[in-house]
């Protein structure tokens, strides 16, 4: 059986998807909690910025993956207006019942649905956008699911891909010590889980950085990829073209 990583760990890939599940069903209670304390409220920016590099008209439809407590979800209905659909998913069902709830406690109704991002249930060329916040680092086989998100995009869409990213080399060692040092235990004390916000400083690690990424983009089949680094590539939006 192949193996992948789970944060520093080395895992059967059969088990990486239930390791995944266990994350954020013990923190999607406290996901929007912990986003805050943890990014200093900085989250806010770099998902306000990614809506506005996404420039929805009225009438788009948009596929969002990972969508979780449906903040992206939420400012893309926004923007897409009566005529437009935005599609809010997640694989894991906490999380998408947590976002669910919280939009329709807003008056926002939206099609949700839990779907793989490897295996995704639309045909080809059916969304304008298709974005994914902070879910690609936790996917098994990531150049799967780019190319999926490929599929289901028309010509001429794009991919928002908004995820954590290799820092700038002067920012490294402080952001190492926060991550491992000051991150789990906000995670305790705030969720009452030091284990999976350890989880999520390894994952970040592992993921691949601005160049990689880009390059696995343009693989699947984007033809023209640019990258935005907030905060010295704290974060990183990877902006996919399909051509």
């Amino acid at each position: 059986m192949s193996q992948t990583h789970f944060g520093f760990e080395t895992v059967d890939e059969a088990e990486k998807a239930g390791k995944v599940k266990g994350v954020f069903d013990s923190v999607a209670s406290k996901y929007d909690l912990m986003n805050d304390f943890m990014s200093m409220g900085l989250h806010r920016v770099w998902k306000a910025y990614t809506v506005a590099v996404a420039n929805l008209k009225e009438g788009d439809v948009v596929l969002d993956i990972a969508g979780g407590t449906g903040d992206l979800s939420r400012a893309f209905a926004r923007k897409v207006g009566a005529s437009g659909t935005v599609v809010h998913t997640d694989i894991n069902e906490a999380m998408l019942r947590t976002g669910r709830d919280r939009l329709l406690d807003e008056g926002l109704s939206l099609p949700t649905t839990i779907c793989d991002a490897e295996k995704l249930p639309f045909k080809p060329g059916t969304f304008d956008l298709v974005s994914v916040a902070f879910g690609l680092r936790n996917m098994t086989h990531k150049d799967q699911a780019l190319a999926e998100m490929c599929r289901v995009l028309k010509p001429g869409g794009r991919l928002l891909v908004l995820e954590f990213s290799k820092v700038a080399k002067p920012l490294q060692k402080p952001y190492d010590w926060y991550s491992f040092n000051i991150l789990p235990k906000l995670g305790q004390w705030v969720a009452g889980d030091a284990d999976s916000y350890r989880y999520l400083a390894e994952s970040i690690r592992m993921h691949p950085d601005q160049a990689t990424l880009k390059a696995m983009m343009k693989t699947v089949g984007f033809g023209h990829v640019d990258v935005h680094n907030l905060t010295g590539g704290v974060v990183a939006l990877h902006v996919g073209i399909k051509c």
